[in-house]
């Protein structure tokens, strides 16, 4: 039996939708990296069981799995699993130390990305005269493990570059992680008792919506500075809030729909309190 492009495709949309809850929980960051994780690597065992069962319809369809469909989880489990270990090393270092500890991990990383450059230009400039070496089985035993890390390998579920692709896509979403880090501090120190119990987007919206009313200091910080301030005073990380937003501006329908129902709340209580 041949493997429906399709049909994997759609595996990955409830996996999309459960990611985006464990992301947006209001949890700690270790707590949020064990739930991608074991999320990851349940729907990276439904796909290669799909794989394993079938085969592919051509050749497009297999570079199209292993350059796509599998990068979606492939990728995310690398980068959650280099967040899980930089934070659990983090907390035991002494705060004087944790800057230079971020600074070593991430040199360390970028260097990674340095020496496989080829590749990266490779994919950075949407070639694709060498994805049927790099993306299709046929070269399965020319992999080299690159070192001992807890990833997915199979020889029926890896192919020559499909691992590199995901080390590098998951590389340059952890250095933009570790260079956030540095830039809000180590810890939201709790000072406050307030916590936010509503979601990570609503806060986002909240965020910007202050921003561009230029309500706090005259308009004069910068959307970065309100964002931590408010992270620390509802005791919550929103992790990266750029990519929230980004999302809120895709929306087909109402784009401010938290702020929509805090004035609809507003506006009942207050009809309600004139009746």
């Amino acid at each position: 039996m041949c493997t429906d492009i399709m049909d994997l495709d759609k595996l990955n949309n409830t996996y999309n939708i459960e990611l985006k809850k464990i992301e947006n929980a209001n949890t700690n960051t270790l707590k949020r990296c064990q739930d991608a994780i074991a999320l990851c690597r349940h729907q990276l065992s439904l796909l290669k069981d799909a794989v394993k069962a079938k085969v592919f319809q051509s050749r497009d369809d297999e570079i199209h799995f292993f350059k796509k469909i599998k990068q979606i989880p492939f990728n995310c489990l690398i980068y959650y699993l280099e967040v899980y270990a930089f934070e659990s090393q983090c907390s035991k270092i002494n705060e004087d130390h944790r800057q230079k500890f971020t600074d070593r991990v991430k040199n360390k990383t970028y260097q990674f990305l340095m020496d496989h450059l080829d590749f990266v230009n490779y994919m950075e400039q949407g070639q694709t005269h060498l994805d049927m070496c790099f993306f299709t089985r046929s070269n399965a035993v020319q992999i080299m493990m690159m070192h001992k890390d807890d990833y997915f390998y199979d020889l029926d579920f890896n192919t020559s570059h499909d691992l590199l692709l995901a080390k590098v896509t998951a590389y340059r979403k952890f250095i933009d992680y570790l260079e956030s880090r540095s830039h809000h501090g180590f810890n939201l120190i709790q000072h406050s008792k307030l916590k936010w119990t509503s979601s990570k987007v609503a806060l986002t919206e909240l965020i910007y919506a202050l921003y561009h009313s230029r309500v706090i200091n005259n308009g004069k910080l910068e959307i970065k500075e309100i964002a931590v301030e408010l992270q620390k005073l509802f005791n919550i990380e929103l992790g990266d809030f750029y990519k929230i937003y980004s999302e809120i501006r895709l929306r087909k329908h109402s784009r401010t729909k938290f702020l929509d129902e805090m004035s609809y709340s507003l506006i009942n209580e207050i009809e309600k309190n004139d009746s």
